[in-house]
């Protein structure tokens, strides 16, 4: 293309990130939607039978009062032999509150996805501390209340201080000045927008210390896209970053409890060969940014 007089990149290029995870890497692999014990034992076979590491499992995303107790420390179990960080996403919520009746329609959830009141404060905190009882050590968060609630907890000791906190794409966070606003709080990574440019990725990794986890497949709900041949530049200009892998038709859809397990154990198989290709991708066009091998000693894992 240059020798034919045809640029190759749209616009200037953006600033390479100067950051980068304890260990030295820029990218890991986050995979969402693990959504029962059979789910996790599904993927870590996957995994293993093709090579790729996964760094961070996004747990129980239809809500892990959906899970019962021994199931959830089993996935914590497994989830500790495999070294991967499991972030549980918290049963109570919005959506199950008997008041929150403008959640369902489109526009009135425009008013957002933050919990109604204290009683729903506490019954999402008490959730939380079920699967802290089981192992748990890492939890998605997308209400400010609840996470300096949380990090105050983990600061005076109540819950283990080992405990991690990420702020879902739900909190609706994609500048780097709404971002220091939870990160001051006490948020260990967010998950910004799915359909953030590399310009403002560039600027939120300049702006911000904590990890991003970014969508690099995403469910046809919000968007569809799969940025994989873009990965590389959203490594190189946003490290460290999760590449987040969740397609699917819709959260809404995907994640009841009545789904079959069968389903979820054929989905995260494919979302595992998603992985594979991510890391072709970046072992082809990147092999000069770096990834973590299994269990890097940041990592917050579950106790068993």
């Amino acid at each position: 293309m240059k020798s034919e007089g045809i640029p190759i990149q749209d616009g200037p290029p953006l600033p390479s990130s100067e950051k980068s995870f304890p260990d030295g890497a820029h990218w890991r692999i986050e995979i969402a939607g693990v959504e029962r014990a059979s789910t996790m034992e599904a993927m870590i076979k996957e995994a293993d039978r093709r090579g790729v590491v996964v760094h961070r499992a996004i747990a129980t995303v239809g809500g892990s009062t959906y899970c019962d107790f021994q199931e959830l420390k089993d996935m914590a179990t497994m989830a500790n032999e495999a070294k991967i960080e499991l972030v549980t996403v918290v049963g109570h919520r919005k959506a199950w509150d008997v008041g929150a009746r403008e959640i369902s329609n489109p526009e009135g959830a425009m008013q957002g996805f933050r919990l109604r009141g204290q009683n729903n404060i506490v019954y999402h905190l008490a959730d939380m501390m079920r699967n802290i009882e089981a192992g748990h050590r890492g939890f998605l968060v997308f209400d400010e209340g609840v996470l300096k609630i949380a990090c105050g907890m983990r600061a005076k000791g109540i819950i283990p201080t080992e405990t991690i906190f990420k702020f879902s794409v739900f909190g609706g966070y994609c500048s780097a000045a709404g971002g220091q606003i939870i990160e001051q709080i006490g948020v260990d990574s967010i998950n910004p927008l799915s359909d953030v440019s590399l310009g403002i990725l560039s600027s939120m990794r300049e702006g911000l210390n904590v990890p991003l986890d970014v969508y690099t497949i995403i469910v046809d709900a919000f968007g569809g896209m799969y940025r994989v041949y873009e990965a590389p530049e959203m490594a190189r200009v946003a490290a460290p970053i999760y590449f987040k892998i969740e397609p699917g038709t819709s959260e809404g859809d995907i994640y009841k409890p009545w789904a079959f397990e069968s389903f979820h154990q054929e989905l995260v198989r494919e979302k595992v060969k998603m992985a594979e290709v991510i890391c072709e991708t970046m072992d082809k066009h990147a092999p000069e940014l770096k990834t973590s091998p299994a269990g890097p000693a940041d990592l917050s894992l579950p106790v068993v």
